[in-house]
C-alpha cells in the first residue's frame, strides 16, 4: 500500500523544468577583442545593474589621407582610450523570443567617453602627429553573436568632440560635431 501511495504522489505532482534563464541579465564581466576597417581594440564589459555594463576597451584607431588636397596619401594608427556605460534595453524581449543574450547580444544605448592622447603615432609618412582630443559620443548599437565566441557589433551616434589644440602650438582649442559609425567584429574570451 506505502509503495502504491508513493507511485500515485508521483504520479500527480509536478516538476518545473526551465531550458533557459529567465533571468535577463547582462553578464557580469566579459573580455574580448575586436577589429573594425580602421583599427584594433580589447575591452571589458562588467555588470553594473541587470541591464547596465561599464565597457572600457583600449585599442587603436586608424585614419588615411589623400587627394589632391595633400601631397601625398598615407595612413596613421594612434592610441585610444574609451569608456562607456550601455544600456541593454532588450535583454528581455530576446529571451522571450528565446533568443541568445549570452554574451550581452542585444540592442544597446551608451554615452562613450573616448580619449586619443598624443602618446605615439604609427604612420607610413615622417613627423605625423596628433592634437590630444576628448569626446563624448551618445549612441545607438547592436551586438549579436556569431557561433561561441564570435560576434559582430555595429552602432551610430553624433558626438561632441573637443580638441587641445593648445597644447600642438595653436592659439585657441577646438570644438566639433561628428557622426560617428562602426562595424566591429570581434572575439570573446
Amino acid at each position: 500500500m506505502k509503495h502504491f501511495l508513493l507511485i500515485l504522489t508521483f504520479c500527480f505532482t509536478t516538476f518545473t523544468v526551465k531550458s533557459q534563464n529567465t533571468n535577463a541579465s547582462v553578464e557580469q564581466s566579459i573580455f574580448g577583442i575586436q577589429t573594425g576597417i580602421l583599427g584594433v581594440w580589447a575591452h571589458n564589459e562588467s555588470k553594473l545593474t541587470n541591464s547596465i555594463a561599464l565597457r572600457t576597451e583600449v585599442g587603436f584607431d586608424g585614419s588615411i589621407w589623400g587627394g589632391s588636397f595633400f601631397d601625398d596619401s598615407g595612413f596613421l594608427i594612434t592610441p585610444v582610450i574609451s569608456v562607456a556605460p550601455r544600456f541593454y534595453y532588450n535583454l528581455k524581449k530576446r529571451l522571450k523570443k528565446q533568443k541568445k543574450i549570452t554574451g550581452n547580444n542585444g540592442n544597446y544605448i551608451s554615452l562613450q567617453t573616448r580619449f586619443h592622447p598624443d602618446w605615439f603615432v604609427i604612420s607610413n609618412s615622417n613627423n605625423v602627429s596628433i592634437i590630444s582630443q576628448l569626446a563624448l559620443i551618445p549612441s545607438w548599437g547592436i551586438r549579436r553573436a556569431i557561433g561561441k565566441h564570435f560576434n559582430y557589433e555595429t552602432g551610430v551616434g553624433i558626438g561632441y568632440r573637443r580638441l587641445f589644440a593648445k597644447q600642438a602650438g595653436f592659439t585657441n582649442n577646438e570644438s566639433d560635431t561628428f557622426l560617428n559609425l562602426h562595424l566591429r567584429i570581434g572575439y570573446q574570451f
